[in-house]
Parts: structure tokens; C-alpha cells; sequence
């Protein structure tokens, strides 16, 4: 039986025209306070005096490690690069200098699994024509007051590859997001270029195949949305965020999907998985 699709023709429209879609009011407030309290409880318990590994997209070869290849089918926890001190000692409480959890939140905890897996998630990929899709990634991203990092532009697809490509965000605003707490930008319709360069792993570790176009600032339009909506972005959708350099944080709850049927999760990708995902649905 097929799971019945959830976007409207002119929803559809907007998404194919401009390579991503506001849905407001996705999550009820209930859920964004159970998805937000999950994370308290796994903030807490996480123990860093063990392991503290950095991400950043601005020095990604640098800071990717055993620890982050192997987040792909754990929770693990990332820094912000101005977490530390000059003496490697955390300038602010954890709960604060947290630049990210992921990548598989999704599968093993069950707050997370339970949004990731509702009915009105596969709904709306079911209108996008997936047929038998998985997450292959979920993060909680917290864009921490005064030093969370910015994201440079980027296509999804590049990291998350199939072959042919299918990669599709979902992120959602757990907190309202502003162009002053870091909200995301996009430059619309940009998708339609296609793929620009792909993120490689191999024997040195990973890297880009080429260097990264520049693109003109007034290309991109701020996607400011309160908490609750979810942004849906096309894996060649080039979208970035600025560093938060406010007082307020902007968390957000971001899943990455991809289809497994009638494509290839190709074996150069970062993630390579030990355990097959188990799809959404299939139809």
C-alpha cells in the first residue's frame, strides 16, 4: 500500500521552480519541547572529558576523523571551533559550545525516531516521487549565541551522493530563525544548474574533486521562519548560514533522505555504513 502525498500542486510548483519549500507549522509545539527536552537529556549525559572533536565546514579536511566517520551510525557530539580556550579548555558550560549531534539520531533514539519516521515525514516524500527512501543522516544543530559557525554554500548532494543524485533536506526550526541568529539562505532556483562538485572518501581521507565557485552575496535570499516550520531543500539547492553572532541560539532538527530504489548509494561517499538502512516505506 502507498503512502498518501501531502503536498499540494502549487507547493510542488514553488519546490520545483525554486529548489525549496517553507512548510509552516510542520511540528506542533508539543513535539518541538519533546525533541528540544531528548537533547537536554543527551547534552547532560554526554561525557567530553574523553573525546572533544570539532566540526567546521570552513576546515572540513582538517577536522574530520575516526570520530566523525564513525558518527554515521552513532550519536556523537561535535564542538564549535571558538568553543575552546587557548589553553584547550571550554570558554563556556557544554551545553553552549555544541556545534552539533548527529548523524543517526533518527535510528537510535526514539524522541528522534519517532518524528523522523511520522506519517506527514514519508507523506511529504512520497510527493516528491520517493519510492523507497531512507534518512542517511539526522542532526541537531544548535547555532550556539555569539559563536555558532557558519555554514558555507553547498549542495546537499555533494556530500550525500547517489547515482543518479536524490538527496533531499528536511530541516526544522526548533527555535525561530532570523538573519540575525544565523537563519539559512538560498539562491533560488539554483538547483536547476545541477551538481557542482562532489565530497570525496578514500585512502588519504576526504576532500572536494574541485575548488568551490564563488558566489555573488546578492544571489541569496534569507529563509527567516518561525519555529516549527520545516524547510524542504533539493540536494543541488545552493543554501549557506552566517555565523551567530547574536545573543539568541537557533536550533534546528535536519534530516537527509535519499531513495534506494532505481539508484546507487555510491561507495566514495563519507558515510559508509556497516548496518543497511531500513527504509521509510517502500512503494
Amino acid at each position: 500500500m502507498g503512502i498518501a502525498g501531502n503536498l499540494n500542486p502549487d507547493q510542488l510548483e514553488f519546490f520545483n521552480s525554486q529548489g525549496y519549500l517553507v512548510l509552516d507549522s510542520f511540528a506542533s509545539s508539543d513535539e518541538i519541547r519533546s525533541l528540544r527536552s531528548r537533547m537536554e537529556q543527551l547534552l547532560e549525559e554526554f561525557d567530553f572529558s574523553s573525546k572533544a572533536s570539532i566540526f567546521s565546514t570552513t576546515n572540513q579536511q582538517q577536522t574530520t576523523d575516526d570520530y566523525f566517520f564513525e558518527s554515521a551510525e552513532k550519536i556523537s557530539f561535535f564542538f564549535e571551533e571558538k568553543a575552546f580556550g587557548d589553553d584547550g579548555s571550554l570558554k563556556q558550560l557544554k551545553q553552549l559550545s555544541i556545534n552539533k549531534v548527529g548523524h543517526a539520531l533518527h535510528e537510535l533514539d526514539p524522541t528522534f525516531k519517532s518524528f523522523s519516521t511520522s506519517e506527514k515525514a514519508t507523506g511529504l516524500l512520497s510527493s516528491l516521487g520517493y519510492k523507497r527512501p531512507i534518512v542517511i543522516q539526522s542532526m541537531y544543530i544548535f547555532k550556539q549565541p555569539g559563536i555558532g559557525g557558519e555554514v558555507v554554500p553547498h549542495q546537499d548532494n555533494s556530500f550525500l551522493y547517489t547515482d543518479p543524485p536524490t538527496c533531499t533536506g528536511l530541516w526544522l526550526a526548533l527555535e525561530d530563525a532570523t538573519v540575525t541568529n544565523g537563519c539559512l539562505w538560498a539562491i533560488p532556483g539554483s538547483h536547476k544548474a545541477g551538481l557542482v562538485r562532489r565530497f570525496f572518501r578514500d585512502e588519504t581521507g576526504v576532500h572536494f574533486g574541485k575548488p568551490s565557485p564563488s558566489y555573488d552575496q546578492k544571489d541569496f535570499v534569507s529563509i527567516e521562519v518561525k519555529a516549527g516550520a520545516l524547510v524542504v531543500i533539493h540536494g543541488d539547492l545552493i543554501h549557506q548560514s552566517f555565523e551567530n553572532k547574536s545573543s539568541a541560539s537557533r536550533h534546528a532538527y535536519s534530516l537527509h533522505v535519499v531513495d534506494t530504489d532505481g539508484c546507487k548509494w555510491v561507495d566514495d561517499n563519507w558515510i559508509r555504513r556497516k548496518v543497511e538502512a531500513e527504509p521509510l516505506y517502500a512503494s
